[in-house]
């Protein structure tokens, strides 16, 4: 059975950015906060090569990227 939920007391610049990104995205102000909800519980498997890529893009490094980092340690002196 479907549940109403409400947010209260949400900033106007929280909400002139999300119906901003409603609107981008084709969808009501609803909608689009049920998108929101609806991916950040969803439990997400990445496969390793997409797990690496991420981690990258956060700027983790791996024990892989240890010649590179030795390299551009000795490239500094």
């Amino acid at each position: 059975m479907p549940v109403n939920l409400s947010i209260k007391n949400a900033p106007d610049d929280v909400v002139i950015r999300l119906r901003e990104r409603a609107e981008k995205n084709h969808r009501s102000l609803q909608g689009e906060l049920l998108s929101i909800i609806e991916e950040a519980v969803q439990p997400k498997f990445l496969s390793p090569s997409e797990f690496l890529e991420k981690a990258r893009r956060l700027g983790v490094r791996t024990e892989a990227d240890g010649v590179a980092m030795i390299r551009e340690d000795r490239d500094r002196d």
